[in-house]
């Protein structure tokens, strides 16, 4: 049984201008980071961006992960694409404004359940559902 609350640790280190990269850990996983082109920064790391996209594929994939081995479903093959969209709100300031994850599920025995097990992972997920950005599933099972 899961005892809450759980605590996680993320660490940054970092040199002034936007050119160079930083360093980010998290649970003893070193990465580098850069600012993205997009914000005129070199590009060639982990943008915040890159990263807050991966939480939300990642959130939604163990939750599913977790649900189907529960309930004794199997797939051959799970695929998520994400479109992370920043955009202007009403304020004129930068926001995520919504991410759209394209599911593929493959090789999977039971279609409804998985579909089921899918659609409740998208709802439960708790970093998924901890986001302000506007969230969509679009979901295909072959």
């Amino acid at each position: 049984m899961i005892k809450y609350p759980l605590s996680f640790f993320a660490r940054a280190s970092a040199t002034s201008g936007i050119q160079s990269r930083w360093s980010v850990e998290s649970q003893n996983i070193l990465g580098q980071c850069a600012v993205p082109p997009e914000f005129e920064g070199p590009g060639g790391a982990f943008s915040p961006e890159d990263l807050f996209a991966q939480a939300l594929t990642s959130c939604f994939v163990a939750t599913l992960k977790v649900y189907a081995e529960k309930s004794k479903i199997y797939f051959s093959q799970l695929n998520v694409t994400t479109e992370l969209i920043a955009d202007l709100n009403e304020v004129k300031k930068p926001i995520m404004k919504k991410c759209v994850l394209h599911v593929s599920i493959v090789g999977c025995e039971s279609p409804d359940r998985i579909k089921t097990l899918a659609e409740k992972a998208f709802r439960s997920g708790f970093i998924v559902n901890s986001v302000k950005t506007e969230m969509a599933m679009e979901l295909h099972i072959a």
